[in-house]
């Protein structure tokens, strides 16, 4: 039986991933940290169940649980719950004032658990390692917490998962966290337009691996906090996993490396499939890929030209545009 986690695409917790390896690296730095995480929402609540923000000792607080209404009132509540080792559980309401203020047409009420790392009551740093593990690893987890006796059960493996609903929640006194694969760009060719594309995408929430054989193209510092592989596409592919909760994007306009990175990402489960060039271009590759032994369908899984048509010329607008075709693909939606 499939697990209700492959069908989590229109749930996104990327920052709940990054506020949890945050916690783990904080904490073993010798760092008092506390992670408060939404776990149920009502009306027009800014921030869905399972987003995280991460509270340090000393006040300062990374991610976001209501958008900017509740935040203060809970640095207030994590300072307490760090001097003390127990955990809190909080529900906000979010007047139609406030919300409008952050950009929402009403209000609505969230419920939070603030939890301490490594302290009384609070969140076993193995715990934390378990869950960072599986982020690296791609591979789905969730975390059932009781509010009555704040014991920790974490909960992997297909058979297990598959009971777990896709979006978790509170039900009575339990809560459960899910955390879903993060989201995955893999862009081919270190060029211009792939300097713009990855950071909006890490924005958006994916993590972003650039492949280039070249050294030159593939320099660290031009890619400054993203993965960056120096080896020929074909090679550097059968060492990842193209999921589906993975998008590759090929910008190089070279066959030699387009074309393998092509024929790998059309045989996995990769959700976008994208190809730099125009239609003429894009029609001779269909041709090659066809003689290759590529199959109509598998070829049509590719865009091309890459991205949405919004008339975009300069390296930031195409990579926009292919951000945006990206999400279209993500979302279910129908091309605009």
């Amino acid at each position: 039986m499939q697990s209700n986690l492959e069908h989590i695409g229109a749930v996104e917790m990327a920052v709940t991933e990054d506020m949890t390896a945050m916690a783990l690296r904080l904490h073993r730095q010798g760092q008092k940290v506390a992670l408060a995480t939404v776990m149920a929402t009502w009306g027009s609540a800014p921030r869905p169940i399972g987003a995280q923000m991460l509270i340090c000792e000393d006040g300062r607080f990374f991610g976001s649980v209501s958008g900017g209404c509740v935040e203060g009132a809970v640095v207030l509540e994590a300072a307490e719950a760090l001097a003390t080792g127990q955990c809190r559980r909080l529900r906000y309401g979010v007047a139609d004032v406030d919300a409008f203020a952050v950009g929402l047409a009403c209000g609505g009420e969230i419920e939070l658990v603030v939890e301490p790392v490594g302290q009384g009551q609070g969140m076993d740093p193995a715990v934390l390692e378990r869950l960072v593990e599986a982020q690296s690893a791609r591979k789905p987890i969730a975390l059932r917490l009781d509010l009555s006796s704040w014991q920790r059960e974490l909960i992997s493996g297909q058979a297990e998962l598959s009971s777990v609903q896709p979006t978790g929640g509170l039900a009575g006194d339990v809560f459960t966290y899910v955390q879903t694969v993060p989201l995955r760009l893999v862009i081919i060719g270190a060029v211009h337009i792939a300097q713009y594309l990855a950071p909006m995408a890490q924005m958006a929430g994916y993590l972003v691996t650039i492949i280039d054989p070249r050294d030159s193209f593939a320099s660290p510092a031009r890619f400054d906090g993203h993965q960056v592989i120096v080896d020929w596409p074909e090679e550097a592919l059968a060492r990842l996993s193209l999921d589906r909760r993975t998008a590759l994007v090929t910008l190089t306009h070279d066959p030699k490396m387009d074309t393998p990175a092509l024929q790998h990402a059309v045989a996995s489960e990769a959700f976008y499939i994208g190809a730099l060039g125009s239609s003429r271009t894009h029609a001779k590759r269909r041709q090659s890929m066809l003689d290759l032994g590529v199959s109509a369908a598998a070829f049509d899984r590719i865009q091309g030209p890459v991205g949405l048509n919004i008339g975009s010329r300069t390296p930031a607008e195409i990579a926009l545009s292919i951000l945006a075709a990206m999400t279209v693909k993500l979302r279910g939606q129908a091309h605009v």
